[in-house]
């Protein structure tokens, strides 16, 4: 099987080329060749180095090239997925859409979330975008057979990521814990959250590639594990060694204060979220998450600990965090 990642140097395009080479798929990442460091790939991976917004030399790039499967992990608005069908209509057989789980109703009304709850997110514009993503390709597949798989993952984490908001948030927040310094959890922190480690995302996006039954499907791919926020932080905590200063302010006062922090929680995070992945293990029988969140806590501190220099506090999200908890009642979770 020969397949095209567009991305391939992310936290969940990473994994998944790692382990779609070790079973033996032929990959070629479209990229423009950036992050090699932090995610190298492999002496089997093929690259092709093009700047995926550049239609023309994306063009050039694909020249001649065909494949079995093209997985988009970059297209976030509705223009990305248009350029992919202009590129892709029947040339492939499987063109996987990475979605996002935040593209449900808010708020969660009923648990656990299935591929068939409602969509519709009036918090957050990122999660609007990949709604008119998903409206789009089904579109084609409705009209013309355009052989559309959406994957819809939780929140994805490898050791570089932190799973604070605002985005690029986390080293700041452990920095602080490391510190002695109080953070903020939006609400009382009992809402249950999922985070996925991105090796066992792979699992199961690498079980449908090339699935012949999955065109016009959604699927998610998820862990199990739901916890709540105040559970997520012991969890670092520990692995830091550290006690957390917590301080609970609402979504609400939250988004008063710094709009893209509150959009996130209001779409997203302070909202329960507990998957079913009963479609995925229908198509995906081997499909099983591994790595509990203790473990992915314990990578992360091991990875800001061993490289010093990159836990970097961002001074704007210290001034929120400092005005946030100024003269806050301070909880402690160890």
């Amino acid at each position: 099987m020969k397949a095209l990642f567009i991305g391939g140097s992310g936290i969940l395009s990473s994994a998944c080329v790692a382990l779609a080479e070790a079973r033996g798929i032929e990959v070629t990442v479209l990229n423009r060749g950036e992050r090699r460091g932090l995610r190298p790939w492999s002496e089997k991976t093929s690259v092709l180095l093009a700047d995926v917004r550049d239609r023309a030399q994306v063009e050039r790039a694909l020249a001649g090239a065909r494949f079995d499967v093209v997985v988009d992990f970059i297209a976030f608005e509705p223009e990305h997925v248009e350029q992919d069908l202009a590129l892709f209509r029947g040339k492939v057989g499987q063109y996987i859409f990475i979605s996002s789980a935040s593209v449900y109703r808010k708020p969660i009304l009923k648990l656990p979330i299935y591929e068939s709850t409602p969509l519709g997110n009036v918090y957050w514009q990122y999660s609007r975008n990949k709604i008119a993503c998903e409206k789009s390709l089904m579109a084609a597949y409705e009209a013309e057979g355009f052989p559309v798989t959406i994957v819809r993952p939780s929140h994805t984490y490898d050791r570089t990521l932190l799973p604070f908001s605002p985005h690029g948030a986390g080293p700041t927040f452990l920095s602080r814990m490391k510190q002695g310094k109080p953070i903020v959890l939006h609400g009382d922190g009992t809402n249950l959250w999922t985070l996925t480690h991105h090796s066992d995302f792979a699992r199961g996006l690498v079980g449908l590639l090339g699935h012949p039954a999955t065109p016009g499907e959604c699927f998610h791919i998820t862990s199990d594990e739901a916890l709540p926020w105040n559970e997520i932080v012991r969890a670092l905590a520990r692995a830091a060694r550290v006690e957390a200063k917590v301080v609970y302010i609402p979504s609400t006062k939250i988004a008063e204060r710094d709009e893209e922090w509150g959009a996130g929680l209001l779409g997203d995070k302070a909202n329960n979220a507990v998957f079913d992945n009963s479609k995925l293990r229908n198509f995906v029988p081997e499909f099983r998450a591994e790595v509990p969140f203790f473990q992915g806590a314990r990578e992360i501190v091991e990875y800001y600990e061993a490289q010093p220099e990159l836990l970097v506090s961002d001074p704007r999200i210290e001034r929120v965090l400092d005005e946030l908890t100024l003269g806050a009642p301070i909880a402690r979770i160890g």
